[in-house]
């Protein structure tokens, strides 16, 4: 598949946007007018850069405004059309997109617009150009593609064909199926947008809030499918207006937007093959395995999702800290790194190492997380084909070799064998003990919360998603002291894995904007938290100060006794219920960017304590404040 990309998705001058999609790997680029406007460069050369990136030129847009008009009007029109044309043989582009009209457009009559769009046509193809008329959501007279599509038809001109835009067919809840009845060589071109389901007028949200492909709530794996079924060939584009995405590194956003293809091309190839491809008018799939198409989508190495935490690593030059927290909470030290500053710790299936190394001036924050799966080597080809970066770790002979590659967050994504003890475990001494397992009151590894900075936010989710094979749960969004933090669970089906990746807002200090990170978790699974807190309470640890409001009303939402209540006050134990069962939690106090957390599911509960996340938020804002506001900054 020839992938392609607006310059109006990106940050940055026409120039460095162009030489990040060529890094990136896209294929193509569209130039969109005002990037072009802007440009100190001539189209000559815009044309010559693209020639030596090895970028071809695939669309120039917009046009707009242009059909459906009274004949007065009609020739300035095609004076615009005209000038266009010229530009766009100096840029050596071919196509251009035509919008349907939402301004100008006065006479409601498909007759008179594919007349027009023919002498369009005529005059197009006096330059060697086409046009691709696009049904725009909110057209005054056209807005879907099946009335764009008939347009075209009667306009009966080789020069003129339609543009599909995912955006545009989806935001309106049309069937995408009917692509497959439209004639192949009469789409000329397709743009692709994912976005996040939301109730607000489409202009807004067109302009503001699409996404590039599996960052949002649209089914664009089937809608490329179906492209697909009716045998198109030519260059898939992203189109997306962000507001984020024009403030964010131009490099790390084009590449975010490969990446999205690359997933894309993956899971409609799975669809295809699978004939899952499920029209929405209810009738039955057709099993397209076998079958060959025009587009070539490309596939990635098949992984199956974890099974389960390997380990947690916490990089600190102040171990002691940390080694502090997870003594009092009843882990064990499992030893030295024979040849590095490295120290295992472990209860249960919970593994922490605490990472000394290259790590001067730094306080306690979570560094990488290891993930077992079934085929190691195959899940890092598989991340790195996303264009994920390979982590560089040295290992002697006699050294397991760890693979991974780095998060968009810089965190290390490490795939480790699925065992129950890693051979990895035996560079710590050979004879580690297991530890009695009588006092292993900690399990495992529930749920790893990681923050994640504003701009990167839905790289994060579709990285996850795309290398790891996790599966997204609906966002929720957090009051805080300063701010709504944005929380996104992604997870195995079978809750084996869990991350909450948040969205922290940004702080505005005396000096300036300045972006501060939320101290990120661990949070570890137990069968007895009662148990386990009276024993860390009685090692001395400090528990975050619940506040004695909270029981209050705490007693006002469940129908709990008095002694219970005292029982979780005196232990600074939160509490939640849903129809599923209870959930008991509570928090260390924060060292450095981090804190830990103990966790309790009882019956059939399977959220994370959300109604007690503000009163968690409030209490670490509150020392913070007492310990004079000191917090680290990104």
């Amino acid at each position: 598949m020839r992938t392609s990309i607006a310059t109006v998705c990106i940050s940055g001058t026409l120039e460095e946007k162009m030489l990040a999609c060529a890094r990136a790997g896209f294929d193509g680029i569209e130039i969109f007018e005002q990037d072009l406007v802007v440009s100190p460069m001539s189209p000559e050369e815009v044309r010559a850069l693209a020639n030596r990136l090895g970028l071809t030129l695939d669309l120039y847009q917009p046009f707009r405004d242009f059909e459906g008009v009274d004949e007065a009007l009609l020739p300035e029109n095609l004076r615009r059309a005209e000038a266009k044309f010229e530009l766009m043989n100096r840029l050596g582009i071919d196509t251009m997109l035509v919008c349907s009209n939402v301004a100008t457009a006065t006479v409601d009559d498909d007759a008179v617009a594919a007349s027009q769009l023919r002498r369009l046509g005529e005059a197009a193809a006096r330059h060697g150009v086409r046009i691709a008329y696009e049904a725009l959501a909110w057209g005054r007279y056209v807005n879907t593609y099946r009335h764009a599509h008939r347009i075209v038809e009667l306009a009966d001109h080789p020069a003129v064909g339609t543009c599909l835009d995912s955006f545009h067919i989806l935001s309106r809840g049309d069937d995408p199926s009917g692509i497959e009845d439209l004639l192949a060589e009469k789409i000329f071109f397709v743009q692709l947008a994912d976005a996040p389901v939301l109730s607000m007028d489409i202009l807004s949200w067109s302009r503001h809030y699409r996404v590039f492909p599996g960052q949002g709530g649209f089914d664009l794996a089937g809608f490329l499918a179906h492209l697909a079924r009716a045998g198109y060939a030519g260059p898939v584009s992203l189109e997306i207006f962000n507001d984020t995405f024009r403030q964010s590194n131009v490099e790390r956003t084009a590449l975010d937007g490969l990446r999205s293809l690359l997933w894309l091309q993956d899971r409609a190839a799975a669809r295809l093959a699978a004939g899952t491809v499920v029209p929405e008018n209810g009738a039955a799939p057709r099993n397209d395995a076998g079958a060959a198409y025009p587009m070539h989508l490309a596939s990635l190495p098949d992984v199956q999702a974890p099974t389960g935490f390997d380990f947690a690593e916490i990089r600190t030059d102040e171990p002691e800290s940390v080694a502090q927290m997870l003594a009092q909470l009843g882990f064990g030290f499992r030893g030295q790194h024979r040849r590095k500053p490295v120290q295992l710790w472990t209860q249960g299936q919970a593994r922490i190492v605490i990472n000394g190394q290259r790590a001067r001036g730094a306080t306690p924050s979570i560094s990488a997380l290891g993930f077992q799966v079934a085929e190691p080597r195959r899940g890092v080809e598989r991340a790195v084909q996303l264009r994920a970066r390979a982590v560089s770790r040295h290992n002697t002979a006699d050294e397991q070799e760890l693979r991974g590659v780095n998060a968009p967050d810089g965190t290390e994504v490490f795939y480790c064998p699925a065992t129950p003890r890693p051979a990895w475990m035996g560079e710590f001494g050979a004879a580690a003990p297991e530890g009695d397992e009588a006092a292993a009151l900690i399990e495992a590894v529930d749920h790893v919360n990681l923050a994640q900075p504003w701009q990167a936010f839905d790289e994060a989710v579709l990285f996850y998603e795309s290398a790891l094979r996790l599966e997204t749960r609906p966002a929720t969004e957090v009051p805080s002291p300063l701010g709504l933090v944005r929380s996104q669970v992604m997870r195995t089906a079978d809750g084996s894995i869990r991350l909450a990746l948040n969205i922290v807002p940004q702080v505005l200090d005396g000096a300036g904007a300045s972006a501060r990170a939320y101290p990120e978790h661990v949070a570890f699974r137990t069968s007895d938290i009662f148990a386990v807190a009276r024993r860390a309470k009685a090692a001395g640890m400090d528990f975050l100060p619940v506040p004695r409001n909270y029981y209050q009303d705490l007693a006002a939402r469940f129908p709990l006794d008095e002694a219970t209540i005292d029982t979780l006050r005196g232990l600074d134990l939160l509490y939640d219920r849903d129809e599923h069962g209870a959930f008991l939690h509570f928090y260390t106090e924060t060292v450095g960017e981090m804190f830990l957390e103990v966790v309790q599911r009882d019956g059939g509960y399977d959220g994370y304590g959300a109604p007690n996340a503000p009163v968690r938020l409030a209490a670490q804002f509150e020392r913070n404040r007492l310990r004079g506001g000191q917090r680290t900054t990104t």
